[in-house]
């Protein structure tokens, strides 16, 4: 096992002899200096060299450091300052936030206390215990903030429709010479990016391949405890620009150096084959023979024969799934990244404005990160989104494949409609929140 490495850092633990493992790919090529013009630009801001090196060579397989990933830094993402407002006026609730010293997590009357005047809550974030606590050497997460502030809510939507997993988001703030959590690892993929100060971040090998979410590290602190001991896999200091990428299973640790670091870990929750296998084996509960329960008083032995003979019914059950259950599992996997992705952010009022005031002059878009579907039902076709249906007449069919597309349209230029009929669709897909205004140098979301 190695890790991949494009600029300078301390490498210590087992030689880098990639050849002698077919498992380890080369490492990847440096790419050009930043730019972000392939398929995937969002997650060429985390890496260098091309998203096609890296999907290949590194995704899911071996961690990857990349010295100043995006060599603007990432300030247009996350910030000091970000943090004070977060802290001091968003009115933060847990589990939005938690803090932890010494590798344990702090009880939340630490840092929250009551909402005041009229309010029920206990669990506000109060701005000046969060000071004491800093000021103490405890580590603040601001945890969901692809959910709560707007770079990352957009960053992160991106970047889940261009690596077709879920993402979550959170920020590390870890005084000078502290350490957060002690060595563990992930049951997700992390991209990490420091936005402030320096880290050490040390790296050892898992002690469980790509875990699932139901094997988390600490159901195996001894073996964690044991490796963290050993010589680490990478061994390295990330300044503001760089990244780091850790498949799920690697430990890790992190100490902030001479000032406070900030960092992201933008958490990539992959859907695993194992999430394949189980929707599929969901096909076995329509075999009457599986569903028969077992002999009235069974053995040991006459449950070794079901079990038998289960795997052999199931095996052929598998071996024999119909397209339909395969398309039902496609469409299934698909729904869960469109149900774990926030799609862009809309001003109802502003919407509201839009429909009301809309002219065959005006542009209008899909809402980037939405990832609707439409399916035919007779003379209607209905428009599946996050949560929601919307059945409307077939004969708009034209006008939702070209807004699916992800192209900015003028209303007038909406296909298959007279005038009137190209106004109420775009009024109602306004209303409903599925398409935004589109401003002349708009070119449209990213759609997957």
């Amino acid at each position: 096992m190695t890790a991949v490495q494009t600029g300078a850092s301390e490498l210590t633990g087992r030689p880098r002899a990639v050849a002698a493992d077919p498992a380890v790919a080369a490492p990847v090529p440096a790419g050009p200096d930043g730019a972000a013009t392939e398929s995937r630009p969002t997650v060429r801001r985390c890496i260098s060299g091309s998203t096609d090196d890296f999907a290949r060579d590194v995704w899911s397989r071996q961690p990857m450091l990349t010295p100043r990933a995006d060599p603007a830094g990432f300030a247009d993402l996350f910030s000091a300052d970000a943090v004070d407002e977060l802290v001091s006026t968003r009115g933060l609730r847990t589990p939005f936030l938690r803090m932890a010293r010494d590798g344990s997590v702090r009880a939340t009357s630490t840092f929250t206390r009551s909402g005041g005047a009229g309010a029920t809550i206990t669990d506000q974030v109060a701005d000046d215990k969060v000071l004491a606590q800093l000021a103490a050497g405890s580590t603040l997460v601001l945890q969901a903030l692809h959910r709560t502030w707007p770079p990352l809510v957009e960053f992160g939507s991106r970047l889940a429709a261009e690596l077709g997993h879920p993402v979550q988001i959170n920020a590390y703030i870890t005084p000078p010479q502290n350490q957060g959590f002690s060595p563990h690892y992930d049951t997700h993929d992390v991209f990490v990016l420091q936005i402030a100060g320096t880290k050490r971040w040390t790296i050892h090998a898992p002690v469980l391949d790509a875990p699932l979410p139901d094997q988390p590290w600490d159901r195996r602190r001894a073996a964690v405890a044991a490796r963290a001991e050993e010589d680490p896999l990478l061994s390295a200091v990330l300044a503001p620009g760089d990244a780091l990428y850790l498949p799920r299973g690697f430990l890790h640790s992190a100490v902030a150096q001479g000032d406070v670091s900030i960092h992201l870990t933008v958490g990539v929750h992959p859907i695993t084959g194992v999430d394949l296998a189980r929707e599929l084996i969901a096909v076995a509960a329509g075999d009457p023979e599986l569903r028969r329960s077992l002999p009235m008083g069974f053995d040991a032995d006459q449950l070794t024969a079901a079990v038998r003979a289960a795997a052999a019914r199931l095996a052929d059950d598998l071996a024999r799934v119909p397209e339909e259950n395969v398309a039902a599992t496609v469409q299934r996997t698909q729904d869960r990244l469109r149900a774990d992705t926030r799609p862009q952010p809309i001003a109802p009022l502003a919407q509201l404005a839009a429909a009301a005031g809309l002219t065959g002059a005006d542009r209008i878009r899909l809402r980037e990160g939405l990832r609707p579907r439409l399916t035919d039902r007779g003379d209607r076709v209905v428009l599946w989104a996050v949560d929601s249906s919307l059945e409307l007449p077939a004969v708009v069919r034209p006008a939702l494949d070209l807004l699916l597309s992800g192209t900015p349209v003028a209303v007038a230029d909406l296909p298959g409609l007279d005038a009137d009929e190209q106004l109420v669709l775009a009024r109602r897909l306004l209303r409903e929140g599925l398409v935004v205004l589109s401003p002349a140098d708009d070119r449209g979301p990213a759609v997957s």
